[in-house]
């Protein structure tokens, strides 16, 4: 009986995950500017929510792997195990 390899169309990336949280700020002008707040330096922006999404997650990989090439820890998001506090705060002038 010869055995044969099944190929599923699975293909496994083995490459670390990181997960960080992203707010999207929906801009009077039109579009949504992305903040990154464990990584202050990550601000990009998208027309769409979804090409926010996207620009989220290229300016994101970019980061990571200077952060690789230059051969330093990645930091985790301190945020991403907390709940947000959002609240409206009205202030008088």
């Amino acid at each position: 009986m010869t055995k044969r390899k099944i190929e599923t169309g699975i293909k496994h990336d083995r490459k670390p995950q990181y997960r960080y949280t992203v707010f999207y700020q929906q801009l009077l002008e039109g579009g949504y500017q992305v903040i990154v707040p464990a990584r202050p330096g990550i601000i990009t922006y998208g027309r769409t929510l979804e090409e926010s999404r996207e620009m989220a997650e290229d300016a994101m990989a970019c980061h990571l792997k200077g952060i690789i090439s230059d051969n330093e820890e990645i930091p985790e998001d301190p945020f991403v195990k907390k709940e947000p506090v959002r609240e409206s705060v009205l202030v008088k002038v």
